[in-house]
């Protein structure tokens, strides 16, 4: 279903951490998480698949009551099996209280979002909830994903005590929930002219400021009960990303941001993009490094920096060359003559390799793109001289004679986004917003009482 906020490929991608972290993850879950009954029946009806019955002659106890239904603590050891299966991050007492607290959080809100659902149902005579045909579809889905057929996928997760029900519970909440809010706001949000132009404006007026390729997950302090505890959470799963917890998975699981779908992804993001928190850390960071909690007016953010380029200010210039290794105080005459000959022979950086491959000694190399003030002096003084295509005399560095060839030039944070895409992001922003709205209402609104 093309309409899902949160899509198929989310989903699936996060089962396949199961098969990366379960082992472990869960034989430590079952031995501290509620104890879990024999693997799950066949999935039940549609209409039961809602709220799962309670399996015969066993001992649970209600976990919660949302607004008169019962959570038991059966279902909670079961969604924090599913979530820790899901997450990679590695069960322990110090994280065991926020699985249980985050699994908890989510099993309210499902049962406020069919509450929700079966009231409009109700009302308006109309059918949103997914039927078993396309919670099936998702699990087989999930299954090919994992390189499984539908039987061996399900038999993975009954063999690590996760019962097919409580996938298909989560399953069925999210593809119901995700449709009833794009049905409902998504035809009538409208992305104007002006905010398009906003937008671009924006993106222009950023692009002679630093850009940074970002992964992130936030916490949302209403949703876990306050600032203490979203700050204690962000601390732990940054001390599990750092023990190797994979940030997407994590971002999936835990993120209340739009990007949760995608673990996280923000892709390329500008000064003014991001709450001004965020920003002094983002600042500081070096590609690759993974941020320490920071706390903003509703909630805390972790970052990962995966990339960083200039701002429009800088020129990018894409070098190759052709070099012939020679120690310093050596005679250059040879290698220099060597490079002369060859240089006419370079009609293009195509054909660089190519024609250094027939030289004796000489070895090409592709120098990829960089910001001209970041080259050594030699080799920025020619590149800011030469045209695209041209390439340079012999010069001298301490590690031999280089010709050098400039293949391309560009000034850094120029790209500009389609329009299309523009639109797309600011849609998705403001759906993702109204259904966070949304659910804080039906919290507030709600009788909700945890044992």
């Amino acid at each position: 279903m093309k309409s899902l906020v949160t899509g198929h490929s989310a989903r699936r991608a996060a089962l396949a951490c199961a098969l990366l972290a379960a082992g472990s993850s869960l034989a430590y879950a079952q031995a501290q998480a509620p104890a879990a009954p024999a693997p799950a029946a066949p999935p039940a009806a549609q209409g039961q698949a809602q709220a799962p019955a309670p399996r015969s002659g066993m001992s649970e106890s209600v976990a919660a009551i949302v607004n008169d239904e019962i959570i038991s603590t059966y279902d909670l050891g079961q969604r924090m099996r599913l979530l820790i299966a899901t997450s990679g991050v590695q069960p322990t007492e110090q994280t065991l209280p926020q699985f249980q607290r985050e699994a908890l959080v989510s099993l309210v809100d499902e049962h406020l979002q069919f509450q929700e659902l079966r009231r409009v149902e109700r009302e308006q005579k109309i059918e949103i909830v997914a039927s078993d045909e396309e919670v099936d579809e998702e699990i087989a889905g999930m299954a090919q994903s994992n390189n499984m057929s539908r039987e061996q996928f399900l038999q993975f997760l009954q063999s690590r005590g996760i019962g097919v029900d409580t996938l298909r519970q989560q399953i069925r909440a999210q593809i119901s929930w995700a449709r009833w809010i794009r049905g409902r706001y998504g035809s009538r949000l409208r992305i104007g002219d002006d905010q398009i132009a906003a937008a671009q404006a924006r993106m222009a007026a950023a692009a002679a400021k630093p850009q940074y390729q970002i992964s992130e997950v936030l916490i949302d302090a209403n949703r876990v009960g306050g600032m203490q505890q979203a700050m204690q959470g962000a601390q732990q799963l940054v001390a599990q990303m750092q023990q190797g917890a994979p940030f997407p998975a994590v971002a999936r699981q835990f993120s209340a941001s739009p990007t949760a779908a995608a673990g996280g992804d923000a892709g390329w993001v500008s000064q003014g993009e991001l709450p001004a928190e965020v920003e002094q850390v983002l600042e500081q960071m070096r590609p690759g490094q993974l941020s320490q909690p920071i706390p903003v007016r509703d909630g805390v953010y972790i970052l990962y920096l995966r990339d960083k380029r200039a701002g429009g200010g800088a020129t990018l210039v894409n070098l190759k060359q052709a070099a012939v290794a020679l120690p310093a105080g050596a005679d250059e005459a040879a290698a220099r003559a060597k490079l002369e000959q060859l240089k006419p022979q370079i009609t293009s950086c195509e054909t660089l390799e190519a024609a250094a491959a027939k030289v004796e000694g000489v070895v090409a190399s592709d120098l990829g793109e960089a910001e001209l003030a970041d080259l050594a002096p030699q080799f920025r003084d020619a590149a800011e001289k030469l045209q695209v295509g041209q390439v340079s005399d012999p010069i001298r560095t301490g590690a031999g004679l280089h010709l050098v060839a400039v293949c391309g030039r560009r000034v850094a944070g120029g790209q500009n986004m389609e329009r299309e895409a523009i639109e797309n992001r600011l849609y998705g922003q403001q759906l993702s917003m109204i259904a966070r709205r949304y659910m804080r209402d039906l919290r507030n609104s709600a009788t909700i009482e945890t044992r």
